[in-house]
């Protein structure tokens, strides 16, 4: 058996994107953009009053005024020119016409005529400034800029900003057309009536194909096949001539005599695992067939995954495997899941062999158990693989390690989303992540900052190109999320928030540090990895770029504990520093040396996140008088007086 993390490198480094194609607006939603928009026009194009009011000269000032044109949303102003001691009538949308330099709104004006055959005159009430109230050309948009990447998922927003720039066919990422069967001389239709001794309905096959098209792929349903080694082959045959990029087949990969699948997918192709150390889900097969064309100029891959007959095994593996496989094809940058945090409400004995993926419903409550906001899972109740209602309602798989112990309630574990969270109401007593703004929120915690004995909020953000792409697994973030839930009483009671991971790229890093910092009001943000000497190692630039005041002292605390280990450690850039009320610091992109760092800063990270949070009780350790300190070495005392060195950090090699 291989490990989960293995199975999925071996899964997604097999599955290769398909070819881009081109298709109209309304065909893009849900899919990836293959190449990058611009913009062929500024955005406004025109100058555009963002008020119904009054186009002037601002020099002008109050006074009155003839109103010698009308400029609405949808026509040029006329063409005529506001010179000084005139105005022009402007609605919201409107050109600006020539010679005016700002707008005065209707609420800021009289109007004194309006007689049928006499000029129409103004009051102007109120002074204005130039470039009030006037969208200058390109504000929104500017000619040629980019305004959607390749890469990016195209949601409503998307489709607007396509048609704002008149990108009317797009260049996107097909989703994959799959074919689904089940296999076993037990399996009927479910639309039978009256089930014989030994048969049973067949769930499998409805279940993956409802699973396939929610991943909005094509799907061809090949039906039941009889367990006749003759019979699947033809079959699968057919399937592999029809066009298909993956294969789903239910049941006939265990070990009895009538299991054909995996012989006939290592017949047929190349088998790269039948066995998996997880629970439920073991006897998974992946195999991977080559179909040449008739002329044999062109061949195609087929992705072929061989899940177990049990329905609860066969949806977790879909889950695990098959929906990463899916978005890798469809060109997800990430086809990764979404993983949070989340508390036990009950008790959870482990298994003493293999990883478990627990079925639960978890919700979000404002008290989880540990007096902070965060998710918490209820458990679905008895997990044995063959009992579909455990997976009945359940929005998240709680990934449990093989210890064999009791986990008691309250603990942290990592929970895999497999369904939308908005699905399942919050629980009395309970807050929704959404119920505020970002704007509101702030206003909110700070408000919470008040009781300055409240957990610190931790956001970890995973920098490498790697696993961004789903080449690797991550293996620093549940590392560092490790440490961190294990010291949270040490950080008085920090929580782990939120997870993220991006590429090797300063907008993305920059993007997910402003976005905690600003909007999530996180207290401390720790990032991985992204620090060395290779062209690609651009954390540090991304986090100087945002930072408002360095804390170099945290970075000479890593560096002396990194030196004990290697001296690999001085080639490291890192940075660290605040933001807002935000400490941003970066960490090595090894997983052991993430612990070592994270163990040196924990006797002083607690104070420092109290004094961000104003906390007048937190004072300074009282410090030994200059003169009877012991000296310090000429290394530290050279760094201690070196201008302007941020200081280095611990290697990502490290």
């Amino acid at each position: 058996m291989i490990t989960v993390d293995e199975a999925l490198q071996i899964v997604l480094s097999t599955a290769q994107r398909l070819e881009p194609i081109t298709v109209p607006l309304e065909d893009a939603l849900g899919k990836i953009l293959a190449v990058d928009i611009r913009a062929s026009d500024p955005l406004p194009p025109y100058r555009a009053s963002i008020k119904d009011g009054y186009a002037v000269v601002a020099s002008d000032g109050p006074g009155e005024y003839p109103i010698i044109t009308e400029s609405r949303a949808g026509n040029d102003g006329a063409d005529v020119k506001v010179a000084s001691g005139t105005v022009a009538y402007v609605t919201t949308g409107g050109p600006i016409p020539d010679g005016a330099d700002a707008v005065v709104q209707v609420e800021d004006t009289v109007q004194l005529n309006d007689t049928p055959g006499e000029a129409k005159r103004v009051r102007i009430l109120k002074q204005a400034n130039q470039g009030l109230d006037i969208r200058p050309v390109g504000c929104d948009i500017e000619k040629d800029a980019i305004v959607l990447r390749s890469g990016e998922l195209v949601g409503t927003s998307e489709i607007g900003l396509l048609a704002a720039v008149g990108g009317m066919m797009v260049k996107v990422y097909p989703r994959p057309t799959v074919a689904v069967l089940s296999t076993g001389d037990e399996l009927l239709e479910p639309t039978t009536k009256h089930l014989g001794r030994g048969q049973i309905r067949d769930s499998n096959r409805a279940m993956l194909v409802a699973a396939a098209i929610q991943q909005h792929c094509r799907v061809i349903d090949l039906g039941i096949v009889r367990d006749d080694e003759e019979h699947l082959e033809r079959i699968l045959d057919s399937a592999f001539s029809a066009g298909i990029d993956i294969l789903f087949t239910s049941g006939g990969v265990s070990m009895g005599d009538r299991d054909f699948v995996k012989p006939l997918l290592e017949k047929k192709g190349t088998v790269h695992f039948n066995r998996v150390l997880m629970k439920p889900g073991k006897p998974l097969t992946f195999a991977e067939i080559v179909v040449k064309s008739r002329e044999e100029k062109a061949v195609k891959k087929i992705l072929a995954f061989g899940l177990p007959g049990n329905p609860v095994s066969c949806l977790v593996c879909f889950h695990i495997f098959a929906i990463p496989a899916i978005h890798h094809l469809a060109g997800w940058s990430n086809p990764h899941h979404l993983r949070v945090h989340t508390r036990l409400a009950q008790p959870i004995k482990t298994d003493t062999v293999r990883p478990e993926f627990h079925r639960a419903i978890i919700r979000w409550k404002v008290n989880d158990g540990s007096g902070n906001p965060g998710f918490v899972a209820e458990s679905t109740g008895h997990q044995m693989s063959s009992r579909l209602l455990s997976m009945k309602s359940a929005n998240a798989l709680l990934e449990l390690p093989a210890t064999g112990t009791m986990l008691s309630a309250g603990t942290s574990v990592s929970a895999v989303i497999i369904s939308d969270l908005s699905n399942f109401p919050v629980s009395e007593n309970s807050l929704s992540l959404d119920s505020n703004p970002p704007s509101q929120r702030s206003i909110s915690r700070q408000n919470n900052v008040d009781s300055q004995d409240a957990g610190f909020r931790v956001a970890v953000l995973t920098v490498s190109d790697t696993v961004a792409s789903g080449a690797g697994p991550d293996r620093s973030g549940p590392r560092a999320v490790s440490v961190l839930n294990s010291s949270s009483e040490r950080l008085g009671g920090a929580q782990v928030i939120a997870t993220a991971v991006v590429p090797d790229e300063v907008s993305k890093i920059r993007d997910a540090l402003k976005r905690w910092s600003d909007f999530d009001k996180v207290d401390l943000i720790l990032t991985l990895g992204g620090t060395g000497f290779t062209p690609r190692d651009v954390t540090p630039e991304a986090t100087k770029s945002v930072i408002e005041k360095e804390t170099p002292g945290l970075l000479y605390v890593m560096m002396q504990e990194s030196l004990k280990v290697t001296p690999f450690a001085m080639l490291s850039r890192s940075a660290a520093g605040i933001r807002g009320s935000t400490l941003i610091i970066n960490m090595p992109g090894n997983p052991n040396a993430v612990a070592e760092c994270m163990e040196a800063l924990l006797p002083a990270l607690k104070h420092a996140l109290k004094q961000m949070r104003g906390d007048k009780r937190e004072k300074h350790p009282r410090h030994v008088p200059h003169a009877q300190a012991e000296p310090v070495d000429s290394w530290e005392k050279s760094y201690k007086l070196a201008s302007g060195d941020s200081g280095p950090s611990c290697s990502c090699s490290h």
